[in-house]
């Protein structure tokens, strides 16, 4: 196991006299050699600043200040982020910042953190419980202005696979992904791998965010996109044609040609669409 201060993270937990919160999906990474890979994928670099998401009691932090300017913790939990930092001024390391917050609600003061520590060029790296995965994700893809370099997070092996999806097996959040970014799985990770042990193997992932389709540029044209995603996958076993006239209130004839028109058959399901296809239906759309 992952020591802290020479002491295994779980008798550590119950010297400090805390409990992992089964609310907050905690779960802390003991495995030396996953902690090696995920940083490995990071790529990381002296000059770089991570804002690492869920610190926990540091196994990932202090190895990551090691090796980049500055590292930028979010830790929902009081009792960790006071743990934490007590620990890191034992230690010496002083290029680790832990800010006590909600990642899901860091952009409320998203102005005084990403000009405080001039975060402009970023990566992100976290080991994310299942409620938060699919929120972190959208959020620094399509909400935040400065974008990440890379996002490079551990979750549900179940959930990385969806992420990564290709036609004829895509889905929501597939698509809703790739869209920004391209999502590839590193490596995949035992449950053995954390504690308390969850229930499920997880899996590395990286997320690179990627320039937007030149298709989609002019303004509304992103809403537009997604209107028409969420329309396509409301019922995923229902044919295209079904889905896009019932969700957009359109005539059922004029979904058919809309579709014929860019190559789509109207029997087809919104798995088998690759993400052009979805692009060419906005950029297209005359009804």
């Amino acid at each position: 196991m992952i020591s802290v201060r020479g002491k295994t993270v779980e008798n550590f937990v119950k010297r400090c006299r805390i409990r992992p919160s089964k609310k907050l999906g905690q779960s802390f990474l003991i495995d030396k050699r996953t902690i090696k890979k995920l940083i490995e994928a990071t790529n990381l670099r002296p000059e770089d600043i991570v804002l690492e998401i869920g610190p926990g009691f540091g196994a990932l932090t202090t190895e990551l200040a090691k090796k980049v300017k500055k590292v930028i913790a979010i830790e929902k939990d009081p009792d960790l982020t006071r743990i934490l930092n007590n620990e890191l001024r034992i230690m010496g390391i002083k290029n680790v910042e832990v800010i006590q917050a909600d990642i899901r609600k860091i952009f409320n003061f998203q102005f005084s953190i990403f000009n405080q520590f001039s975060i402009f060029n970023y990566k992100i790296v976290g080991n994310l419980p299942f409620y938060l995965t699919t929120p972190v994700i959208r959020q620094f893809l399509e909400s935040v202005e400065v974008k990440p370099q890379q996002m490079i997070l551990i979750v549900q092996k179940e959930v990385a696979q969806r992420i990564c999806a290709k036609p004829p097996d895509m889905n929501l959040l597939a698509v809703s992904v790739q869209f920004y970014a391209k999502p590839e799985i590193i490596d995949f990770v035992s449950k053995k791998s954390s504690w308390p042990q969850p229930k499920v193997d997880s899996a590395i992932i990286r997320i690179t965010p990627t320039m937007p389709d030149e298709a989609i540029t002019r303004p509304g044209d992103t809403d537009l996109f997604f209107k028409i995603l969420k329309a396509g996958f409301s019922q995923p076993r229902k044919q295209l044609i079904n889905n896009l006239s019932q969700r957009l209130k359109i005539d059922k004839e004029k979904a058919k040609n809309w579709l014929l028109e860019n190559n789509i058959k109207p029997e087809q399901r919104a798995e088998t669409l690759s993400i052009g296809d979805w692009i060419s239906l906005t950029k297209n759309i005359d009804i």
